[in-house]
């Protein structure tokens, strides 16, 4: 990528966080008044174990430049191994888009406590930093390009 096309990249990034643990961190996070970029989007879960692999790649499908999902320490899920199941998908989902060349990269599984607020906010940075370095989804290229060429429309 170009310095002049990583200077205009604003990502965006799509947090799915469990209710009990995630999202209890980054509520904390920000009673805190800790920082994390405005890249990230949070979408609150009532489990990590309810996102599933159809959800992920549609984020990305939507213009996602890059998807975590946030549930709870492994052996302290409220539902018992939701964020087991969870973990397990977003690894079968990783493999998918290393398939189809969006780059499993873009994607990550992240466990934390709700007394996590600090945590919450590094992994937000680190995910931001992530996808600046990775530029943006592959598809958003696409679309640019098809838009650019008048080959835009509503293929679906």
């Amino acid at each position: 990528m170009e310095k002049r096309d990583s200077e205009s990249f604003n990502p965006k990034i799509i947090a799915f966080c469990c209710y009990y643990c995630a999202y209890s961190a980054a509520d904390l996070a920000g009673s805190l008044r800790l920082q994390y970029p405005p890249t990230v989007r949070m979408i609150e879960q009532p489990c990590s174990g309810k996102v599933d692999i159809r959800l992920l790649l549609q984020a990305f499908e939507e213009g996602a430049d890059g998807v975590y999902v946030a549930g709870c320490l492994e052996g302290d899920c409220h539902f018992l191994k939701g964020n087991i199941r969870a973990r397990k998908r977003v690894n079968a989902a990783k493999k998918i888009l290393d398939k189809v060349g969006i780059g499993g990269e873009r994607l990550e599984m992240f466990n934390l406590s709700g007394s996590m607020g600090p945590r919450f906010a590094e992994i937000a940075n680190e995910m931001t930093e992530r996808i600046l370095q990775l530029g943006p989804n592959p598809l958003n290229l696409i679309r640019t390009e098809r838009v650019n060429t008048g080959e835009e429309g509503d293929h679906k």
